[in-house]
């Protein structure tokens, strides 16, 4: 068996746009289990987006990314409903951008010798293939934009600016998550930014560099979203998976707390997830639980306990049908952050 006999079908990124899940979840209003909170969640949604006061932070983890969302979350940019992004490396780095330089990801099968795909070079997502030679390239890639960038600390979201200032010339898939938050400054975060391909084209960097190089502060990451919780009036949080992006993203209260800045709990809270709460791989937390450490409030918050991919695009679909998001402004966090001026 050669490569090219398994890596030949392409995952298709999904398009909320395309079609109006306004009927069914209407209809899912009016059902019990997941469907309802699959609605309520839609509902919590567009409410954040009709607030003309409230900072969305769009929080990812795990692998929908590759398993056909990527076009979903840079549509969630394109139409206003994000302002700002956190999440894994591996979803911005080994899936968006790896797309946005002209790779793909391919529908595959878990019923296969995983030693066959390892002869290969093939890495496995589940159902879903890689090339790992190609992302390889985009391990490169990224050593060669820390390269050419001044030798000092940077924060995640500042290095991630430029690759998306990198895709504004070389894209060969244009509108990537990336490419769209550099050019609407919405700043991207990713706490745990090296471990993804980032951190094997830092490594290559800073090894080649051993004296002047570039190095990614996560603590400085910290202090710049927790200044855009202290400047927003109010935020909301869609989660997608838990981990360090969610956990990130709600201690902002905390943190303005210790910097004596009293802020409001994260107003709106979607998360979903199938990880079980009791043994903490939700994070250690349900949202109602999350309100007990004061992250979170409980008046439009709602847990959605099924698999990402089979709800985003309904609850996405239903945002971009039913909200006022033609008229929302970008927030433009990440230029305020650049000038300092929050």
């Amino acid at each position: 068996m050669e490569k090219s006999d398994l890596l030949k079908d392409v995952v298709k990124h999904i398009d909320f746009t395309a079609f109006d899940s306004t009927p069914l979840i209407n209809a899912m209003r009016d059902m019990s289990f997941t469907s309802r909170d699959t609605a309520v969640a839609a509902d919590i949604l567009t409410r954040m987006i009709d607030d003309p006061d409230c900072t969305i932070i769009l929080t990812l983890a795990g692998s929908t990314g590759a398993g056909g969302c990527l076009d979903l979350y840079a549509d969630m940019i394109r139409y206003r409903m994000v302002d700002a992004v956190v999440a894994t490396g591996a979803s911005i780095v080994d899936m968006d951008f790896f797309e946005a330089l002209g790779f793909k990801h391919y529908k595959g099968t878990p019923w296969i010798d995983d030693a066959l795909l390892r002869n290969l070079y093939i890495d496995r997502i589940y159902d879903t293939f890689i090339d790992e030679e190609e992302l390889q390239v985009c391990d490169m890639t990224i050593r060669e934009i820390a390269d050419k960038l001044e030798p000092r600390p940077y924060s995640s979201r500042e290095f991630i600016r430029e690759m998306g200032r990198y895709l504004t010339e070389h894209a060969r898939k244009p509108k990537s998550l990336v490419q769209l938050a550099f050019e609407h400054d919405v700043p991207v975060f990713c706490p745990a930014f090296s471990d993804s391909s980032a951190g094997f084209g830092l490594v290559r960097h800073q090894w080649d560099h051993p004296d002047r190089h570039v190095s990614i502060d996560s603590v400085k990451d910290f202090l710049e979203l927790t200044r855009i919780k202290m400047a927003a009036k109010t935020s909301g949080l869609f989660m997608v998976g838990g981990g360090v992006p969610k956990n990130f993203a709600q201690d902002t209260v905390i943190c303005a707390e210790i910097l004596d800045k009293e802020v409001p709990m994260h107003q709106y809270a979607v998360q979903i997830t199938v990880a079980d709460a009791r043994d903490g791989a939700c994070s250690s937390s349900t949202l109602k639980e999350a309100s007990s450490w004061g992250k979170v409030d409980t008046l439009y918050e709602q847990m959605v306990f099924a698999e990402a991919t089979s709800v985003l695009p309904l609850i996405a679909s239903y945002a971009y049908h039913n909200s006022n998001w033609k008229n929302r402004p970008f927030a433009g966090w990440g230029r305020k952050l650049d000038e300092k001026s929050i």
